[in-house]
């Protein structure tokens, strides 16, 4: 079961596209964090979605929020996807020990073997203050993720 709001977030550390640490309490007193986790790069939907959180990224930003995605690849294959589609915000791999993040915020499909599609609005308390859980095919709907971050 993913994690619901009111809940502290879960804190993690992981490894971006670029191979630096991120950890979310980083975050905590400084920046609100959207926390996406999709299943896979390279995949259609995911591109998708990822492409329009670049595209929208002043949205986030302007709003004092980091945004984080997450996704079960390893680094390498995050540093290329990023760099195919000119994402300048951190991709964490949840690599190894495999799916440890995506489990603990309750969005691994054990049968697939990655994160299904969640989100996690997170305030700079570490409070989770929305989210949104997709099935694999489902694309979320960022305009959803914008009315949320207005509320805190």
């Amino acid at each position: 079961m993913a994690i619901q709001v009111g809940e502290k977030a879960p804190d993690f550390e992981l490894k971006d596209n670029h191979g630096a640490s991120v950890k979310l309490s980083g975050f905590r007193g400084r920046k609100n964090v959207v926390l996406i986790f999709y299943p896979f790069a390279f995949t259609g939907v995911c591109t998708g979605e990822l492409c329009e959180l670049r595209d929208n990224l002043p949205q986030f930003t302007d709003r004092d929020t980091q945004l984080l995605a997450v996704s079960n690849d390893s680094i390498h294959t995050l540093r290329v996807f990023a760099e195919q589609e000119n994402l300048e915000y951190p991709l964490l791999s949840d690599f190894w020990p495999h799916g440890n993040v995506s489990r603990a915020y309750g969005v691994f499909d054990e049968d697939k073997g990655c994160a299904v599609r969640g989100t996690f609005i997170i305030d700079k308390e570490g409070v989770v203050r929305w989210t949104v859980v997709n099935g694999l095919p489902d694309a979320r709907d960022l305009d959803e993720y914008v009315k949320a971050l207005d509320t805190l």
